[in-house]
């Protein structure tokens, strides 16, 4: 029996379960102000530092189990390319104005590459920006993780395969601009949530109530967020990713998807299968040493011609 060919970058049938378990413990990490209510009251004081001591752990657990997705020098260099240019991108473009170029370099890169690479190169790239830009702090190992989610989310998107691959292409870019314009909005929301309680403080209409009903609390993070970051940053960040996309996204996923090809961390389809050339003779026959007896049993039979003559 011919084996199954392994999937492009499939792992251990438990990676991905412990990737989604990592990821809704980090979540939680993020969503702390929401979820402190349910704590006792004398626990709840010590949330935002279990969150914060837990996410550096969580990067730390999913480095390590994508670690099968790393194991041929062709994938750690891709990595390592890719890595750098983000990280020379936002040290570039962080702070002015909102403007988050890494994030297209992001969705192309897990879109091109799945969600696996996607995760840890969202990782890598925030951590490799903050170690040269010397931005790390509480918020990095949050950083990385919602980068990482931002380009995991890209490769999870589905595929689409039409009649005609331009007009597969076309749909398929008109697809990651709308993701691009949803990411960064959410990944402005999502880092907002964590620390909105230390930034606010206490005594403001959109302050952190401990204890209060998780109504209230989302709508004063809701209205806290759209004041600080969504009305302003987050808008900028969502039409850089999204003309940014548009602009160069065609020929970077070309680029992208030809240099997956060779590279062992994305295994290769397999290719049609080549039956060996068969050495029985036609009619189920086998082959036999010629007969030297002068008998009229090994003389080989002459065709007759058919007679003119009828």
């Amino acid at each position: 029996m011919t084996p199954r060919p392994a999937r492009r970058g499939a792992g251990p049938w438990w990676s991905s379960w412990l990737l989604g378990a990592a990821s809704l413990v980090a979540f939680a990490g993020f969503a702390w102000p929401l979820l402190a209510a349910a704590a006792p009251a004398d626990a709840q004081a010590s949330v935002p530092f279990v969150a914060i001591a837990l996410v550096p752990a969580l990067v730390i657990a999913v480095a390590l189990t994508l670690d099968r997705e790393m194991y041929t020098a062709q994938t750690v260099a891709l990595l390592g390319v890719l890595t750098a240019v983000g990280a020379a991108v936002r040290i570039v473009s962080t702070g002015v104005a909102g403007v988050e170029a890494v994030f297209i370099l992001l969705i192309l890169a897990g879109r091109a590459y799945g969600p696996r690479f996607g995760l840890l190169l969202g990782i890598s790239t925030i951590a490799l920006s903050s170690l040269f830009w010397g931005g790390i702090g509480p918020w990095t190992p949050f950083q990385a993780f919602a980068c990482g989610w931002v380009a995991a989310g890209a490769g999870l998107l589905p595929r689409i395969r039409l009649a005609s691959p331009r007009a597969s292409s076309r749909l398929e870019l008109a697809m990651l601009v709308a993701y691009g314009i949803v990411a960064s909005y959410a990944f402005g929301l999502i880092m907002n949530l964590w620390f909105w309680p230390f930034a606010v403080g206490s005594g403001t209409g959109i302050s952190y109530l401990p204890g209060a009903p998780l109504g209230q609390n989302l709508a004063s993070f809701g209205l806290y967020s759209f004041v600080t970051s969504t009305a302003t940053w987050d808008t900028v960040r969502a039409v850089t990713s999204a003309v940014g996309i548009l602009l160069i996204g065609p020929a970077a996923l070309a680029a992208l998807r030809r240099a997956k090809v060779g590279s062992a961390g994305f295994t290769p389809t397999a290719g049609p299968t080549v039956r060996p050339r068969s050495t029985e003779l036609p009619g189920g026959g086998r082959r036999r040493r010629p007969s030297t007896a002068p008998d009229a049993a090994a003389a080989p039979r002459t065709t007759r011609r058919p007679s003119a003559r009828a």
